[in-house]
């Protein structure tokens, strides 16, 4: 089967949730707007493509079905790329996982735009810092407390025993607060040894490290979802 992805080019943001995921299992994709510029979603996003109409990318075409939302996406393709346990108790555990990551990586987005996305950060820096202040004092700490014990719960290696598409989106979502809040992340990981463990093995898994490594993987940037700016960071 062969992939289509739609995403922003230049942004690192949800789409990269996705990639991971298709190359981790080497599967064979197309991240289209990356080859054919931006507009190729428009036709998509204004229903006159064929399939489902997204609200927003990332979006998945694979033959004629159309997949919006990661979590969904992801959900789509665990079974085909063995990325999710078969039992479909297993199954919804894992979007389960997936949709509090989901839940999480808002709240990161409006620690920087807590007023609205259409106005520029700056126009809303002094209500950034005081949201700052509780994402990095109460937020993260309940969050990333929450994923180390069920790392914990389920043999300490993986949160559904096993590899799957939930320790591609937790790496991305710590690779993304280590970028976002350094200072923060470094009093933090000591708390998390397990976290800290699956980041490391994750990022060594041949799929993801060949990725890591390419032109494919774009840096973190102003543009994202995990924006560093030093006035949100802090240790406490």
């Amino acid at each position: 089967m062969h992939y289509e992805l739609y995403y922003w080019t230049g942004i690192q943001g949800r789409g990269e949730f996705v990639r991971l995921a298709l190359e981790d299992a080497g599967a064979d994709y197309t991240d289209m707007a990356r080859v054919h510029g931006d507009a190729v979603m428009d036709p998509f996003l204004a229903g006159t493509a064929e399939g489902g109409r997204p609200f927003a990318p990332p979006f998945l075409k694979a033959g004629r079905q159309v997949v919006a939302q990661v979590a969904a996406i992801l959900d789509f393709l665990g079974p085909t790329l063995d990325l999710v346990p078969h039992a479909a108790s297993r199954r919804v555990q894992a979007i389960q996982l997936q949709l509090t990551i989901a839940d999480l990586v808002a709240e990161v987005h409006d620690t920087h735009h807590p007023i609205a996305a259409s106005q520029y950060y700056e126009d809303q820096k002094s209500e950034a810092i005081a949201r700052a202040a509780s994402m990095r004092g109460e937020r993260l700490p309940k969050f990333l407390g929450y994923f180390e014990d069920m790392v914990k719960d389920n043999g300490g290696r993986h949160p559904l025993r096993e590899h799957s598409y939930v320790d591609l989106s937790l790496f991305q979502l710590l690779a993304g607060l280590d970028y976002m809040f350094p200072q923060r992340m470094r009093a933090l990981w000591p708390r998390l040894p397990l976290l800290a463990a699956l980041k490391e093995r994750v990022e060594k898994r041949p799929g993801v490290a060949a990725y890591l490594a390419s032109e494919r993987r774009l840096a973190f940037n102003a543009n994202g979802i995990f924006r560093h700016y030093p006035e949100l960071d802090g240790p406490e």
